[in-house]
């Protein structure tokens, strides 16, 4: 009750107008009170359809530069724009869990409207102190067998999922929506195609998945604004639930096209193309949205971020994928050559890394780790002439092994999708491989 108080009390009686002055491309400009033309404020415009919401995203002279979340056909010059002088928030509740909504916290599954807690949070919410927030938590069962073994999580780690179009990065990020170890799943699935979003919600969700889980989503012909929206909307009610003291897990696909929406924004305000026609605001933007994700300040749950980064013609090094590698603490990277030879998840395990991996493995478990990577690197270097026929058993010890392990290894990495492994399971599998004894002799 007391929240809802301090809610009437701060409510501005005034009413704040402005009126359209002209439409540039996919920008609108509005004169108006300069009380209520704050950067990233809103304005809801009269249109033919009956009206859209903008956004301020500049300003020109004494005028905002606005862009709007829907089509503004039919506008005219003067139209009157009803101004909104606070910044975009929203009112998470826990009977969200459940529920698909857009990028505005409406309903996308036919049910009912959402509740509103109590507690109002902005959208574009600051990351916790870096000094006042928790500690990385104890290691977390993500049920895929190779990721547990080679590139371990703990709770509030935060994780890039590294792949070209159609390597199987969503099938990948389905069977962790499933199967990690998590009190609550938010999913924010931003520029996805259209035909997508009710089948991962149907299918790989399925009603015990979706029970925990939120799913926020924006398809890749919604404004650019919406897009990125969708991405502050799915850390905002992670944000909610973390301090409920819960353990989510995050997951988006994917942060390349928020930054390719954040790109379109920055564009049409003006400012200028930097690295391969990103904006320098794209690279502003990535570290404020990430770094939202982690542990919770001390006595509140912990954010477990996994993030898909869609590499630009399977670029592993583009502007995008550079910059989030250098923001998260791993990245898992995927394939297109292993996943043509029909090995899913198509996950390169020599290639990805978790930079908390020594930290949460016990007992033989490193020893194991570095056996299997050394065999796996082994038979990498020589595979070339294995397949041409040109190397001789009984030339090179370690390459004998690596050879004879190589299938075994093949197999333990591939998992299908329904499928899930524990942590110990995932160890104990691979220690019978190398023999028990991490394969050393």
């Amino acid at each position: 009750m007391q929240a809802l108080i301090d809610r009437i009390d701060s409510l501005d009686p005034r009413v704040m107008t402005g009126r359209v002055t002209g439409i540039n491309g996919l920008l609108v400009e509005v004169e108006g009170p300069a009380a209520g033309l704050a950067l990233g404020s809103r304005a809801h415009i009269d249109t033919a359809q009956g009206g859209a919401t903008c956004e301020v995203v500049g300003f020109k002279g004494q005028s905002a530069i606005m862009m709007p979340f829907e089509p503004v056909d039919g506008v005219r010059p003067g139209a009157p724009a009803r101004l909104d002088p606070d910044v975009a928030s929203v009112r998470p509740s826990s009977s969200w869990l459940g529920r698909v909504i857009d990028s505005f916290a409406h309903p996308l599954d036919g049910g009912e409207p959402l509740a509103k807690g109590a507690v109002s949070y902005p959208l574009r919410g600051r990351p916790p102190c870096a000094h006042g927030r928790g500690r990385l938590g104890p290691r977390m069962d993500l049920g895929v067998r190779a990721l547990n073994v080679f590139t371990p999580m703990r709770r509030g780690q935060r994780l890039g999922v590294f792949a070209g179009s159609g390597v199987g990065k969503s099938v990948m990020m389905s069977m962790l929506a499933r199967n990690a170890d998590a009190d609550v799943i938010v999913i924010g699935l931003v520029g996805e195609r259209g035909r997508e979003a009710r089948e991962f919600v149907e299918d790989v969700l399925g009603p015990e998945g979706r029970r925990k889980s939120v799913v926020i989503t924006e398809t890749s012909d919604a404004p650019a604004l919406a897009r990125r929206q969708a991405a502050q909307l799915t850390l905002t009610v992670a944000e909610y639930f973390r301090d409920k003291g819960k353990t989510v897990l995050c997951l988006m696909d994917s942060v390349t096209r928020v930054a390719l929406a954040q790109r379109e924004i920055g564009l049409a305000a003006g400012e200028p193309p930097t690295t391969r026609g990103y904006t320098p605001s794209v690279f502003a933007e990535l570290p404020r949205l990430l770094e939202r994700a982690g542990p919770g300040p001390d006595g509140t749950g912990s954010i477990t971020g996994i993030f898909t980064v869609l590499v630009d013609g399977d670029d592993h090094n583009e502007p995008v994928a550079d910059a989030v590698r250098g923001i998260l603490d791993g990245h898992i990277v995927m394939s297109r050559e292993i996943a043509e030879r029909g090995r899913y998840p198509a996950i390169d395990i020599l290639r990805s890394i978790s930079r908390v991996a020594p930290e949460v493995y016990e007992n033989n478990e490193a020893e194991l780790v570095r056996e299997a990577r050394r065999s796996l690197a082994t038979y990498a270097d020589m595979e070339e002439l294995i397949r041409l026929g040109a190397y001789a058993a009984g030339s090179n010890k370690e390459t004998d092994q690596a050879i004879a392990l190589n299938g075994p290894l093949e197999a333990f990495l591939g998992q299908g999708k329904d499928e899930a492994t524990s942590i110990d399971e995932s160890f104990a599998r691979l220690a019978g491989i190398l023999g028990g004894d991490g394969g050393i002799s």
